[in-house]
């Protein structure tokens, strides 16, 4: 292994969130250097030219949660910008690809930059000290983004740092510039839920597609599964359990594609007059190279 620069920061985790549970690592630094990406451990969860480390939320609904950005390292404010629109890709303007964010200088050459934050959020100033952890403002979705995140990318001297492993390429034994070890999610699932039809992407990324109570006389019964980091090869396993346990629908759904994120749903529809009233449970499995790698339940009540 091969030691982090001694005038290097130490970083804490710049958000309030449980990381694996409530927040996940999509996508890391490329450390490919070719045309294509690898992140630190040359897994695909990046792309080409990545320059930083994206830590997102499952949908946009979450973002209704105020989620703190902190200072992951003590440092003095170097640049800002606070009035971006909170659209995502659709309103992003030129040259503002970070949206609303914050630079900090850390001293000897190194900095840390903060993008994707909340219009209006900002809570620092320019050429303001600040302490490892102050608040520097709320994760949002501006600039250059289709998913509500956090970009952190650490410079030195003008060059980008990849703070899992300081050196070498992907699989390299590189020094983690992190305080506490983050452990590495090779992909799982974001939200799970229950629908009367395939929902509509929009609605699953807004964080609306999930029903949690469906009419007897809905014209299908549907369970769709949110995931991350999705490899080529996976197979997606989607289950509906009846009121008293057995078994109503079973489908293994193979995944093509590696995709950093994406959807899939299946279902019945209704045979006869009305489904039987009563909780059904649903359950999803990613499995990977014949290994569970995640999975996720969810419930919903067929009631009038």
């Amino acid at each position: 292994m091969t030691p982090a620069r001694a005038d290097a920061p130490s970083l804490r985790f710049p958000l309030d969130c449980d990381l694996g549970e409530d927040c996940f690592i999509q996508q890391y630094m490329d450390r490919d250097p070719g045309p294509g990406a690898r992140d630190h451990a040359c897994g695909p969860l990046s792309y080409d030219g990545h320059t930083g480390t994206d830590i997102r939320v499952m949908d946009l609904s979450d973002l209704a949660r105020d989620i703190p950005v902190f200072a992951a390292a003590p440092g003095i404010v170097i640049g800002l910008r606070n009035s971006t629109a909170d659209d995502g890709r659709d309103g992003m303007v030129a040259g503002q690809e970070c949206g609303n964010g914050v630079l900090l200088d850390h001293g000897q050459g190194w900095q840390t930059q903060y993008c994707h934050m909340r219009r209006g959020s900002v809570s620092v100033t320019e050429g303001q000290r600040v302490a490892e952890g102050a608040p520097l403002g709320l994760m949002g979705y501006s600039g250059n983004t289709e998913f509500p995140h956090l970009h952190i990318s650490v410079r030195r001297d003008g060059e980008h740092v990849d703070p899992f492993s300081v050196d070498g390429s992907c699989g390299a034994a590189g020094e983690s510039l992190w305080q506490a070890p983050l452990p590495y999610q090779p992909g799982g699932f974001l939200t799970a839920g229950f629908a009367t039809d395939i929902p509509a992407f929009d609605s699953i990324r807004a964080g609306t597609a999930g029903l949690d109570r469906i009419a007897p006389d809905a014209p299908a019964l549907v369970i769709w599964a949110y995931l991350f980091g999705a490899r080529a090869g996976d197979e997606l396993r989607l289950l509906i359990r009846l009121p008293d346990g057995d078994t109503l629908h079973d489908v293994t759904v193979p995944l093509e594609r590696t995709q950093a994120q994406l959807f899939r749903a299946t279902g019945l529809r209704a045979r006869g007059d009305a489904w039987t009233e009563g909780g059904y449970s649903g359950e999803v499995r990613l499995i990977r190279d014949g290994t569970e790698i995640d999975r996720l339940t969810a419930e919903t009540r067929i009631a009038r």
